[in-house]
């Protein structure tokens, strides 16, 4: 059995043996080292990993998950498809407040600091000795090819306890392990020099590092099984070099985790009168708001739309994804900025691309308040504006091969929700304090989405519906700055653990106001 595929400047044959009979493409591409796009666990709920199958003389469209392996097979992939492109990960952060110079572990020595994140790892070498980073490495957190988002991972666990182990080998074996291998190649350095790790992350994300079931945290009352300060040993997880300490850093929700509360102390958010706003936009949206000595905190499930899941041409922030729009109306004109060296090819759209198509494209009059393409103000759009399969797309870029990167009239709907969904909870926390956005001191930005925001047009699409662009400050990468932090002083670990049981969590979905926010926010254009 032989399949033949048609990669993106390259053609390739795989003699396949009997005992592939049965197989899905997507596992066979896996076993290749050619990952394919499984962003939403092969679910069927995007069409991310479409690929062309050769059937009866035609190229016919399909989903690799869905793709059965029982006989010769001719595959067109489309680069979109691949995982093999190079993500674009932060690790760069702003810190606001001293610190000493009291490592968490000892001195000589080096720390691996680490912030998991649901879609991009990113790990510091720290030098024990004076506190410098020698060695850096990033890479995708390899879980996304089981899962896309928090609660497609926990949806996994609760249905089949056997996918925590799976889970955990895919962070661990598959991530973390290669990742310090990079870092301390890049450090010229030896695994014996790694004292012990420091690793912030989201609840579910340090669950399942740990190798413990997050199921409790995917129904109310959404309770973490453990939400403190855990130390563990390297050889329990798998991690290397074995025998040293890995301290998990601690949260204060389910969905308010480690990477929310060192935020909070990095950014110096906890030690102002505000009111002031921590704001991480991802699959979830975390805000913080402080006001006098009180510390209030919320999650709002934006989905992994900014992510680019679900979306017609939608990726992840990476080389060939077009990262930034500007459009004018007279005569219409596009421009747009995509990542990696001069002359790469479109293969996508990223989170930050889609944020400036919403607000360019309402400020010049290509889409109404209610997300739909309008004509008739703009007369030389020429073929730029197609039918497309439910209702309208707007055809952004020609891509490799020249293929049509759009955005369709569904897509626009589903980054309105995502909108939404972070607007109303900006609003809805600051409603129960009795604040406006023009009361808020300072929005700090947190988070690799945030960092490559064009933040006029995230204010003006309704992301941050009210505030000012002199009121956000962007600081990056915070949960790597907080357990960057915690190596270099340990005091710093008593500071998030005091702020992780300070936070007084909101449950939006409790709140009676946060349904008419969110329905409110559903448009463009200040409804």
């Amino acid at each position: 059995m032989r399949l033949s595929l048609e990669l993106p400047e390259e053609q390739r044959v795989i003699l396949l043996g009997t005992d592939e009979i049965g197989h899905k493409l997507t596992d066979v591409m896996r076993r290749e080292n050619m990952p394919l796009n499984t962003r939403c666990g092969e679910r069927v709920l995007c069409k991310s990993c479409a690929v062309e199958v050769l059937r009866d003389g035609e190229w016919r469209n399909e989903q690799a998950c869905q793709v059965v392996l029982d006989s010769d097979l001719s595959v067109r992939i489309h680069q979109h498809s691949l995982l093999a492109y190079t993500p674009q990960v932060l690790s760069d952060y702003r810190v606001n407040i001293p610190y000493a110079y009291d490592p968490l572990l000892g001195n000589p020595g080096l720390a691996a600091v680490v912030d998991i994140g649901t879609t991009t790892v990113a790990m510091s070498l720290i030098d024990l000795s004076d506190g410098k980073i020698v060695g850096r490495s990033s890479a995708f957190n390899r879980q996304m090819h089981l899962g896309d988002d928090v609660l497609t991972r926990i949806n996994l666990c609760l249905m089949e306890k056997a996918s925590i182990k799976s889970l955990q080998a895919a962070i661990v074996d598959e991530t973390l392990n290669p990742l310090l291998y990079l870092a301390l190649t890049d450090a010229k350095l030896n695994q014996e020099d790694v004292k012990g790790y420091v690793i912030a992350g989201n609840a579910t994300m340090l669950h399942l590092l740990a190798g413990v079931d997050p199921s409790s945290m995917g129904v109310s009352p959404f309770t973490p099984t453990f939400m403190g300060h855990e130390t563990l040993v390297s050889e329990s997880l798998g991690l290397i070099p074995a025998g040293i300490p890995i301290h998990l850093l601690p949260g204060a929700a389910a969905y308010v985790g480690a990477d929310i509360t060192g935020g909070v102390l990095a950014s110096g958010l906890a030690y102002e009168d505000g009111p002031s706003l921590l704001v991480d936009v991802g699959t979830n949206g975390e805000i913080v708001l402080k006001v006098g000595d009180k510390l209030y905190g919320c999650a709002t499930a934006a989905g992994p739309a900014f992510e680019g899941s679900g979306l017609n041409c939608g990726i992840r922030a990476g080389d060939g994804a077009i990262s930034h729009v500007w459009m004018k109306s007279s005569p219409f004109e596009v421009v747009n900025e995509i990542i990696g060296p001069a002359r790469t090819k479109a293969i996508g759209i990223c989170g930050s691309a889609y944020i400036d198509f919403l607000a360019e494209g309402y400020r010049v009059g290509l889409i109404n308040s209610s997300g739909r393409y309008q004509s008739g103000s703009l007369p030389d759009l020429g073929d730029r504006l197609l039918p497309g399969e439910y209702g309208k797309d707007f055809v952004l870029a020609l891509g490799l091969g020249k293929r049509k990167i759009v955005v369709a009239e569904p897509d626009i709907a589903r980054l309105l929700q995502a909108k939404a969904a972070i607007a109303a909870g900006i609003l809805t926390l600051l409603g129960r304090l009795g604040l406006k956005a023009s009361d808020v001191k300072t929005l700090y930005l947190a988070g690799g989405f945030g960092m490559h925001l064009n933040v006029e047009n995230a204010i003006a699409c309704g992301l941050f519906p009210g505030f000012e662009a002199s009121q956000v400050q962007l600081v990056g990468n915070t949960s790597l700055a907080g357990a960057t932090l915690c190596a270099i002083d340990k005091s710093a670990l008593e500071e998030i653990s005091r702020i992780g049981r300070e936070i007084e969590i909101i449950e939006l979905n409790l709140d009676p106001d946060f349904e008419d926010t969110y329905i409110d926010q559903l448009c463009l254009g200040g409804c």
